[in-house]
C-alpha cells in the first residue's frame, strides 16, 4: 500500500514502499535499469529522454492492446483501461518526438533504441501475460524514475548548467504552451504527465487485491 503522505510533501515526489514479492521483482528491475541508465547517460539528460521515452511508450500500448483483446474475447466492457493505457502510449511518444527536437539522436543511440525497444516489449508483453500486477507496478515505479530525472534535468536548466533552448513547435502546439516556452516549461509539463502516469499505474496495479479485478 502507499505510504501516508505528508501535507507539505511535493506530491510529484510520491514513492510506492514495496510490498510483497511482486512489488520486490518490480522494484528490483527499475533500479536495475536505473542503474545502466545513470551509467551510459550520466548528465546528458536530453538523450537520456530520448532513449527512455521510446521504452516509456510501450507499456501503455502493450497493456492497451493485452485488454483490448481480453475484452473482445470475453465479450465484457474493460471500464476504461484501454483508452487511458492507450492514451498514456500516445502522450509517452510525444514526449519522444518533442526530445528528438531537442536532442538530436546519435546513430548509435538510434541502434540501442531499436535493440531497447524490441527486447522490452517481448519483456513487457510477457509480463502482463504473466502478471498484470506486477507489469502495472513496474510501470508505476518506471514513471517514479522518470519524475526524478526530469527533476534532475530542471535543475541543470534552472541552474544555468544546460542552455534554456525555444521549445519546439511540436511542444507548443501539444500543451498549448506559450509562443516564447523554452526547454524549462517544457521539462515541467512532461514531468506532470510522468507524475499522472505514475499515479494510474500503481492505481490499476493496486486494483488486483480487490475482488472482481
Amino acid at each position: 500500500m502507499n505510504q501516508p503522505m505528508d501535507p507539505h510533501e511535493d506530491p510529484l515526489q510520491k514513492r510506492h514502499t514495496p510490498a510483497g514479492f511482486s512489488d520486490r521483482v518490480a522494484f528490483g528491475l527499475t533500479k536495475m535499469l536505473r542503474f545502466f541508465a545513470d551509467s551510459f547517460f550520466a548528465k546528458r539528460y536530453g538523450h537520456r529522454a530520448v532513449v527512455l521515452e521510446t521504452v516509456a511508450a510501450v507499456p501503455g500500448m502493450v497493456a492497451g492492446m493485452v485488454r483490448h483483446m481480453r475484452s473482445l474475447r470475453r465479450l465484457e466492457d474493460d471500464h476504461g483501461w484501454i483508452h487511458t493505457l492507450l492514451s498514456e502510449a500516445e502522450n509517452e511518444r510525444m514526449h519522444l518526438m518533442t526530445f528528438i527536437e531537442i536532442a538530436r539522436p546519435t546513430w548509435f543511440e538510434r541502434m540501442i533504441i531499436l535493440a531497447a525497444q524490441g527486447v522490452f516489449f517481448t519483456g513487457f508483453f510477457l509480463l502482463y501475460i504473466i502478471s498484470a500486477r506486477t507489469a502495472h507496478r513496474l510501470v508505476g515505479y518506471f514513471e517514479e524514475e522518470a519524475v526524478y530525472s526530469y527533476s534532475e534535468y530542471l535543475r541543470e536548466v534552472e541552474s544555468g548548467r544546460l542552455e534554456d533552448v525555444p521549445a519546439p513547435a511540436i511542444a507548443i502546439d501539444y500543451w498549448e504552451l506559450a509562443p516564447d516556452a523554452t526547454l524549462r516549461d517544457v521539462i515541467v509539463v512532461v514531468r506532470e504527465d510522468e507524475a499522472g502516469h505514475r499515479d494510474v499505474n500503481h492505481g490499476f496495479a493496486d486494483s488486483f487485491d480487490k475482488p472482481g479485478e
